[in-house]
């Protein structure tokens, strides 16, 4: 139906609406009062969204995915052990002598070690493979896009990223990072058939398909024994070493030696789990002409690293029990050459009892240095 020439003719055009995939950017539409046709003639719509609320945002259709940056629970993780870091820095100025750089070592390092173990938990970079190709981009298109693709392989899941290059390409934004976990109460296969619901762009699904169960590559029952396996020892891990902080705090360090030792080793035993079972070598994994390589990351050698200090840490301690108990005990305590030191310049405080005098007894004093 066509509008006399009198009546104004209403329009929307809305600029870069929210779309269900990942990183993918919106198109303009123009959405028309149903029935109503504009006149031969008339200017085409602005290209952008003037006269909609939200600044062109249309608050009841889904909004676009960006790529997440970091891990949430690693964040929290790293930010609870750096609150107690700096807690204990703000009164280590209370702490006189030379025991004030005693403390500082002493609780650094068990921080470290106690925030490296459960850290290591939630982070994606135990294996890690990377490669840039010129690829496929959407199932049942030709179209080719130059990419980035990142593998990072952790205890719970898999982190497959995809970041074009440049990140503007086909008229859309090339940013994914899409995360499928196995878990216990996870359902992995459940998450790749949302990712193909969703329609993710081939090299995404590429890679997820080769860790789903029904893969040929049967790689999905290594890596998910692998991360079962090496969270249990660092869990157990993570334990001794609250029983060796505890241990030390008490006159027994040769049994907190024994806990740092033991530590050490289930930190050493969850590596070597996960290197074990997942030393079978993946399936070719091709992109294009190139071919994605994998092999182990940060979260992998800093664990390797943490478990050979905590033994030899543990192993010192130890070894000055049998040799020189002495010594140990005065590197622990830290502070006794300080009070040493204090009570030589302190005045004694005497105190008589009369009470002794009256019954004919041994007068009797008691000093002592404050």
């Amino acid at each position: 139906m066509a509008l006399p020439s009198s009546q104004p003719v209403t329009s929307l055009v809305c600029g870069d609406g929210g779309s269900g995939g990942g990183g993918i950017k919106g198109r303009r539409t123009q959405a028309q009062t149903p029935g109503i046709a504009l006149p031969a003639g008339a200017d085409s719509p602005p290209p952008s969204c003037s006269m909609t609320l939200w600044n062109g945002v249309l608050p009841f259709y889904p909004q676009p995915r960006y790529a997440a940056s970091f891990s949430v629970p690693l964040l929290i993780i790293i930010l609870v052990f750096l609150a107690l870091a700096t807690s204990f820095l703000l009164i280590l100025p209370g702490i006189r002598g030379h025991s004030r750089w005693f403390w500082l070592v002493r609780v650094l390092l068990s921080l470290f070690i106690g925030a490296e173990i459960v850290a290591v938990h939630f982070s994606a970079e135990w294996t890690v493979g990377e490669v840039s190709s010129n690829t496929s981009y959407k199932a049942f298109s030709v179209a080719r896009v130059q990419a980035h693709l990142g593998l990072h392989v952790g205890l719970e899941g898999v982190n497959i990223t995809l970041t074009g290059n440049p990140v503007q390409q086909l008229n859309e934004t090339i940013d994914y990072n899409e995360q499928f976990i196995w878990r216990v109460g996870e359902n992995y296969a459940a998450a790749y058939a949302k990712a193909l619901e969703k329609g993710l762009p081939d090299p995404v699904l590429y890679l997820a398909e080769k860790f789903t169960p029904r893969s040929p590559c049967g790689v999905y029952r290594q890596y998910r024994l692998a991360g079962h396996y090496a969270s249990a020892t660092l869990w157990t891990a993570f334990c001794f070493w609250l029983l060796s902080n505890l241990l030390f705090s008490m006159p027994v360090p040769h049994y907190g030696g024994l806990a740092l030792l033991i530590t050490g080793a289930f930190a050493l035993f969850s590596v070597f789990a996960f290197a074990s079972i997942s030393s079978v070598p993946l399936c070719q994994l091709r992109l294009g002409s190139s071919e994605l390589t994998t092999h182990y990351g940060a979260a992998f050698w800093i664990t390797l690293a943490t478990g050979i200090l905590c033994l030899l840490l543990g192993a010192a301690v130890v070894s000055l029990h049998y040799a020189r108990p002495g010594a140990l005990r005065t590197f622990l305590e830290g502070s006794i050459k300080d009070c040493d030191s204090q009570a030589k310049g302190s005045s004694p405080l005497i105190l008589n009892n009369p009470l002794h005098k009256q019954f004919g007894a041994l007068d009797l004093t008691i000093s002592t240095n404050l």
